[in-house]
């Protein structure tokens, strides 16, 4: 009895953060996502997207894959371990609540700009992505997005590195060269 109750106030006395995540609750775990992604909507770490704004439910959707392994990008996968499907609802809903990322502000290469309208014109992209490419249900926000990051995701989609949960992106960046890749990250990074 005396070990049940040493053990019992060793427990009570234990914080939350000495925890390893998957014990943590959802509560516990925001303030690391957002020290990553960005507490006001805008990632400052290289190739790490900010969140901002992002559909609800693309943001449920990925959690759920990362949660599952069904997309491995380690520090996400221990993050969502252990979540419960409502939890990853309310995760989601916190994140689409963030102001939009804030676009890159410089004076844009009119010519770069120009050829990826004219790619994402081409392929679509500005109508899954919707016109402002602010995304929809389960497709992501890209404007605004980092640019590093915007690229890496077209880069994983073409050499199938990164996996969705549709095949629809690898086939639009299949006929796809790096230099569309770096002009249209370009473009999307400087979108309102």
């Amino acid at each position: 009895m005396r070990c049940l109750a040493v053990g019992t106030l060793f427990a009570a006395l234990v914080p939350l953060a000495a925890l390893p995540v998957s014990a943590q609750p959802l509560n516990d775990r925001m303030p690391t996502c957002l020290a990553c992604h960005g507490e006001n909507g805008t990632s400052q770490l290289p190739d790490t997207p900010s969140l901002g704004a992002m559909p609800a439910f693309y943001v449920t959707v990925q959690l759920l894959m990362f949660r599952d392994k069904l997309r491995v990008t380690e520090p996400m996968n221990e993050m969502a371990k252990g979540l419960s499907d409502a939890d990853l609802q309310k995760a989601a809903e916190i994140i689409a609540k963030l102001p939009p990322p804030v676009p890159v502000a410089d004076t844009p290469d009119a010519a770069r700009i120009q050829h990826a309208q004219a790619l994402a014109n081409a392929n679509r992209c500005n109508f899954c992505h919707q016109s402002k490419y602010q995304g929809q249900e389960n497709v992501p926000r890209l404007a605004g997005q980092r640019e590093d990051y915007l690229l890496k995701a077209l880069r994983g989609y073409k050499d199938n590195s990164r996996h969705g949960y549709d095949a629809q992106m690898s086939e639009v960046v299949y006929g796809m060269k790096d230099e569309d890749f770096v002009d249209l990250a370009y473009f999307l990074a400087r979108q309102k």
